[in-house]
């Protein structure tokens, strides 16, 4: 399993990694394999501003549709458009072109509450 240092991670399975004033928001490895072969990612927030923790789409697997939660607050800029075409590339590669969200978080000190990867290690050993 992949646990990049890089990103920061939240204790529902989800990444974010800053790029600027900017960030990726996708879900983890151990996220993409507990959930299977993804076949449809919906995200209709494009645009939005969420409070962290807010729902901002959903993904679909054969057997279940799992909510997905913005880790910190902000505006969604951007959909990854190569989901609509390709959702395996979230089990493919769930760190690079699996990303779900660009986003502009409100406040980066918000980033300071997330999980390193040590800590998201422990926390899906327990």
């Amino acid at each position: 399993m992949n646990f990049p240092t890089n990103v920061k991670y939240t204790s529902e399975h989800e990444w974010i990694r800053m790029d600027g004033e900017e960030a990726y928001v996708g879900i983890t490895d151990y996220a993409q394999q507990q959930l299977g072969d993804i076949v449809f990612v919906d995200i209709t927030t494009e645009g939005e501003t969420l409070e962290k923790g807010e729902t901002f789409g959903t993904i679909e697997v054969v057997k279940t549709v799992s909510d997905l939660f913005i880790p910190v607050g902000g505006e969604v800029l951007e959909v990854n458009p190569a989901l609509e075409e390709h959702p395996e590339l979230v089990n493919q590669d769930p760190y690079g072109e699996g990303w779900l969200i660009k986003m502009r978080p409100t406040d980066p000190n918000e980033l300071l509450g997330l999980l390193d990867a040590e800590a998201y290690q422990n926390i899906i050993n327990e």
